[in-house]
């Protein structure tokens, strides 16, 4: 089916007689990293690969995307750890599998992955998108809970690279100022997600609401984003009211009920800062136990450690060629702990970008942070 995909959407693009572009970007990373296993002391130094094509096709209000990887791990303890396997259960949820077994040999593990593949039409008034697409919902820079398709993952490598999700989504523009858009996604198991999202602008704010449903998860959440005043400060608000089924055991499914919301606020300074601030509160939280059972879980982003964060990132352009930022996130709970993720930029020329960064997790012994080990990676981005 997967094949199949590709094909219609090459020969959709072919009968409208669009335009083809293409790009190719190899994205590399050496990294040191902590295990994801609280009670291992264990680092591991291994090299990932991620070999992108990507080309696109347009004819007046038609187009199509397709994007493949070939995705290469390198280094014989971390291939051959159990943090690996967590990493290989990982999948996209849709009818057809979207990436290859992944194939051992010597000291790595190499495999292929269809990251997206999607065609559409867009007009004045309405955009329709049908395949392995991307679902943005939310306003939230650092936390998305209303976001149950494509979450961002703060503490990920690359926060939004995403799984695709397979099925259709129609946008249609009411007005200049308001839009209402609707989804329909196939999982796994061949049952469906559906979503509702209407927008609009009142008064002094962008306001939405967000509706999802599925077999095993409800949701009901709300979108608020504003400036204020002529100060420019932008503030932004979401949140989710949320009903799933997760995991007790090995045998027992249990529902669980819970709110979870965010707030924050951006402001750009004129010598070239940008600072962003956010905090997330959770009505439940979760442990590690939980959230490692409920790994397939719809909601996997929403299970947090603490019901808790506060966070803040500055960026600062140095000159042209030299970026940093600095992202802290404090978890409160009984015994408070952080995350902290420093990172350096130099971009050499229009085709490659260098990139040295630090995740640092500090607090006591059985702290959400305490118990992990930090990592650190240099990254090289190459594009043509």
């Amino acid at each position: 089916m997967l094949v199949k995909v590709g094909l219609l959407l090459l020969a959709f693009s072919a009968l409208v007689n669009a335009e083809f572009s293409y790009r190719v970007e190899n994205t590399n990373f050496t990294l040191s990293q902590g295990s994801l296993n609280p009670s291992s002391d264990k680092s591991y130094l291994y090299n990932y690969d991620r070999l992108r094509f990507r080309s696109d096709y347009s004819s007046d209000a038609f187009f199509a995307t397709l994007i493949f990887d070939g995705v290469n791990y390198f280094g014989e303890s971390y291939v051959n750890s159990p943090d690996f396997e967590y990493v290989k259960l990982q999948k996209s949820d849709t009818p057809f599998k979207t990436q290859s077994e992944h194939n051992p040999y010597g000291s790595g593990s190499v495999y292929a992955k269809l990251y997206r593949a999607y065609g559409g039409y867009e007009d004045d008034t309405n955009r329709v998108v049908v395949g392995l697409q991307n679902i943005t919902m939310g306003v939230g820079r650092i936390w998305t809970p209303v976001n149950l398709f494509n979450p961002r993952n703060t503490y990920a490598l690359e926060p939004d690279e995403t799984f695709g999700v397979f099925g259709v989504s129609y946008t249609r523009h009411i007005s200049e100022t308001s839009d209402v858009t609707v989804v329909a996604s196939q999982k796994e198991n061949s049952s469906f997600k559906y979503a509702g999202r209407y927008k609009a602008y009142l008064d002094v704010a962008d306001f939405a609401i967000d509706i999802v449903s599925s077999d095993e998860t409800k949701m009901l959440g709300y979108e608020l984003e504003a400036n204020l005043g002529e100060s420019g400060v932008e503030v932004r608000s979401e949140g989710a009211y949320i009903k799933n089924s997760l995991k007790k055991d090995m045998l027992r499914d249990e529902d669980v009920e819970f709110f979870q919301g965010i707030v924050g606020a951006d402001y750009a300074f004129k010598d070239g800062i940008t600072l962003i601030a956010e905090a997330l509160y959770s009505s439940k939280s979760f442990s590690y136990e939980q959230i490692l059972l409920n790994y397939d879980s719809e909601v996997l982003p929403n299970l947090v450690y603490s019901n808790f964060y506060t966070a803040v990132t500055l960026s600062y352009a140095f000159n042209i060629y030299l970026d940093g930022s600095l992202l802290y996130i404090e978890s409160f709970n009984d015994k408070n702990s952080r995350y902290v993720s420093p990172t350096l930029t130099y971009t050499l020329n229009d085709y490659n970008s260098f990139l040295l960064g630090a995740m640092i997790q500090n607090g006591e012994s059985g702290s959400e942070f305490g118990e992990f080990k930090n990592s650190y990676y240099f990254k090289w981005l190459l594009s043509f």
